[in-house]
């Protein structure tokens, strides 16, 4: 792959995480800090992996995250609209995957999903009788013709001009048509009542964290939409250990995961990068990489799934 350096200008946003990122950059972990009482804050230990405003990619002491408190809640009208100027896409590069499915437990802690609701899937794959098995993961496509988004009759799904396709669950009435528009099969059906900590419950709902999930509504991969606001990564991206899934802006032609930041348009053209069911015009946003020179055998994610599976 053609590696980029890390200095992508403005690769999400411009204002993010700003209480604490300019400090942490360059702080050790023996840094103390303050809280809103006075008391001080010492290193957790554990690091978070941020995007400063001119892309490159930092890590920061999870204690020493602060809230933004200038920045005003989004509107649901600010939801629909998205970010201006942006047009966010994912890359999957199926050489790296080794069906850890990491992916899909930070994605189901993140927004409160109950067991056996993924939004992600990590699936065994094959193209022939002949042909080497793959792993592959699959996620909301957010494609820019959604058909989705065409036969939700109380507006309830729709696409921001950023690309990004969102539910917003006060509006869904469960008739389950986007479902059965949907080619990739990404969407997941509340049947029961939610299991949320009261805290969560109490939430107002938002398009953007896809939280609280309610019964009787769909749900689905939003691309942490809430995540990109701040200018960090999608819980999926952050999660994986080997760098599967990249993250970015076409307007940018950047994407990164977390540890490299590559031009999305030489990536795609180099790696030979293809869509799923391209030929029904759907016109996804989340791009392949092929299983070729790949880095774990097959067999290596059959273990992965009998533990998670025992």
């Amino acid at each position: 792959m053609n590696q980029e350096n890390n200095s992508r200008r403005d690769f999400l946003l411009t204002g993010l995480m700003a209480a604490g990122i300019g400090v942490a950059a360059g702080c050790t972990t023996k840094s103390p800090f303050e809280d809103a009482a006075g008391s001080e804050v010492k290193a957790s230990g554990k690091k978070v992996k941020l995007l400063s405003v001119d892309g490159e990619v930092i890590e920061v002491d999870e204690a020493f995250l602060k809230p933004v408190p200038h920045m005003p809640p989004v509107t649901k009208s600010e939801e629909r609209i998205g970010i201006p100027g942006k047009k966010f896409v994912m890359v999957i590069d199926l050489s790296r995957c080794k069906n850890l499915k990491k992916c899909q437990a930070a994605c189901n802690h993140a927004h409160d999903l109950n067991p056996g609701e993924n939004w992600i899937k990590v699936d065994p794959m094959q193209a022939g009788p002949h042909t080497a098995p793959y792993w592959e993961p699959t996620t909301c496509m957010h494609c820019d013709e959604p058909p989705c988004v065409k036969v939700c009759p109380v507006d309830a799904t729709f696409k921001r001009e950023d690309g990004i396709v969102l539910i917003d669950s006060d509006r869904c009435i469960g008739c389950r048509f986007c479902m059965a528009a949907c080619p990739y099969s990404t969407r997941v059906f509340n049947w029961g009542e939610p299991e949320l900590s009261p805290e969560v419950a109490a939430q107002p709902y938002s398009s953007e964290t896809s939280i609280p999930q309610k019964k009787g509504t769909v749900g689905k991969c939003d691309f942490c939409a809430d995540m990109t606001r701040m200018g960090m990564l999608p819980h999926c991206v952050s999660a994986c250990p080997n760098g599967v899934f990249a993250y970015g802006d076409l307007n940018e032609d950047s994407v990164t995961n977390g540890t490299e930041t590559f031009r999305f348009s030489d990536l795609i053209k180099d790696k030979a990068g293809y869509r799923l069911l391209e030929d029904l015009g759907t016109k996804p946003s989340v791009y392949y990489l092929p299983p070729v020179s790949r880095n774990f055998p097959f067999e290596s994610g059959l273990e992965n799934d009998k533990t998670q599976n025992s």
